[in-house]
């Protein structure tokens, strides 16, 4: 794979995706639907799939395209591929909160080793650079160019007061036990992959997660917080969170800083 491409379809395609959504979300008005897990979807999500898995089928007609949309693409088995979220947070982009992303990412002997995360209601946008050093770009968000970026690092983490980031839609009391084991100096709420992003930044020390998540849910986050000297492990015995698993659903998992003394779970 020549990362250089890579990076430059992808981030072109999440900020073209993350254009055909807020024409939407700005809209006075779109329809929910239900798909067959019970989950929503919107117009937004099947137009940013659409346009995401064109072009980058286009630009990489070998490497095998796991959506979320397109139901049979999840019979790919595969240990490298693409694994895209055209719209994570759905909900938040349904309640008009904000807290939704645009998630691309590429696997590597599952690993996911490249990623793009857009919050286009938020304009904050992160990825990995061809070198895979995580960084946030600011500015116009130019599609062909990018315009001033920043490297990103995650904080050297101070176990008697951390900051502790948890989902603002799957909150529930089994996570809140959890974060209870720890000495927290500052709690938030964020939706979608913005949560890796904020410990990629130094923004949050940990996430937990203690509740469904799908392998696109997770990829382009997990890729941004690696690129970040950050980590993610399964909650159950702290070893790396692996992907290409057999229907593309995650275990629960723990985003961290390094530094950061996990509790058993």
């Amino acid at each position: 794979m020549n990362y250089d491409t890579l990076i430059k379809v992808m981030r072109r395609l999440a900020l073209e995706a993350g254009d055909a959504i807020m024409e939407i979300y700005n809209s006075d008005d779109f329809d929910v639907k239900t798909k067959s897990d019970a989950s929503p979807v919107t117009a937004a999500d099947e137009a940013a799939d659409a346009l995401i898995s064109a072009g980058l089928r286009e630009a990489f007609p070998d490497v095998p395209l796991v959506t979320e949309e397109q139901a049979d693409s999840h019979d790919t088995r595969a240990d490298t591929f693409l694994i895209v979220d055209p719209l994570d947070g759905t909900k938040e982009f349904i309640n008009r909160r904000g807290d939704f992303t645009v998630n691309i990412a590429y696997v590597e002997s599952g690993v996911p080793v490249r990623g793009v995360v857009y919050a286009p209601a938020r304009e904050r946008l992160f990825y990995t650079s061809a070198m895979g050093n995580a960084m946030e770009e600011t500015g116009s968000f130019a599609k062909e160019a990018p315009g001033e970026v920043t490297p990103i690092k995650v904080r050297a983490p101070d176990n008697d007061a951390l900051l502790v980031v948890a989902s603002k839609s799957h909150r529930d009391a089994a996570t809140d036990d959890y974060i209870g084991g720890y000495e927290v100096a500052d709690m938030k709420s964020a939706g979608s992959s913005l949560k890796f992003c904020l410990v990629a930044t130094g923004e949050a020390d940990l996430y937990p997660r203690l509740g469904r998540t799908m392998e696109w849910d997770t990829a382009a986050g997990h890729a941004v917080l690696n690129g970040a000297g950050g980590k993610v492990v399964r909650f159950d015995d702290h070893t790396p969170l692996a992907y290409g698993k057999d229907g593309y659903a995650n275990p629960f998992f723990i985003a961290y800083a390094p530094g950061v003394e996990l509790k058993e779970a």
